[in-house]
């Protein structure tokens, strides 16, 4: 046999080991492709394992994680701002909450997250200045600036009842109960149908 005709029948065997070689090293590729591409389905199911194992750290990286991964859904934000306002860090419950917002508008929980943390946050600041007695000025006519506007938002006349003065008004009803039983009860021994008129 001649050089010639050896060459084509060498070349068999080389591209076959090349074509395997192909295969060999892009389908572990394509099955790691299809394994890295997380769905925010996945995400949110570890972030749970994460919550209920107490690993807050954990999910609220799995959540960063899943707003980069998917920046135009809400969805960890709004986690986010639930799990900070669940744990009383108002601040970043607002934070996360606008962040959610800024892809849903009309997202309810989140409004209502930054609605009540703020007022939280604004209660805590209003006590600390009342306990200080620096309450006065601008800052007091702001605060009853924004009684008034929550009075009105609520459509309540009293925001937070005061639960001391009620006591001497609830004797005040029982004494006045009391009085009208036994004028009640003397004008019904005198006229058995007294009562009645």
């Amino acid at each position: 046999m001649t050089f010639e005709r050896l060459m084509p029948l060498a070349a068999v065997p080389i591209t076959c080991v090349m074509l395997l070689s192909a295969c060999a090293s892009t389908a572990p590729a394509a099955s790691h492709a299809a394994k890295a591409a997380p769905t925010m389905a996945s995400a949110m199911a570890e972030v749970d394992a994460a919550v209920l194992a107490g690993q807050n750290d954990k999910a609220y990286a799995i959540l960063k994680n899943a707003g980069t991964a998917f920046p135009t859904d809400k969805t960890p934000w709004v986690r986010m701002a639930q799990m900070h306002f669940d744990s009383t860090n108002y601040g970043e419950a607002i934070v996360d909450a606008l962040e959610a917002l800024e892809r849903d508008p009309d997202d309810t929980l989140a409004n209502s997250i930054v609605a009540v943390s703020g007022l939280r946050v604004t209660s805590k600041a209003l006590f600390d200045l009342s306990q200080k007695n620096n309450l006065t000025g601008n800052v007091r006519t702001e605060a009853q600036d924004l009684a008034k506007l929550l009075r009105t938002s609520l459509n309540e006349d009293v925001l937070v009842p005061n639960n001391r003065p009620a006591a001497p008004r609830v004797k005040e009803t029982i004494k006045k109960a009391v009085g009208a039983a036994s004028t009640a009860r003397t004008t019904a021994s005198s006229d058995p149908f007294g009562a009645l008129k």
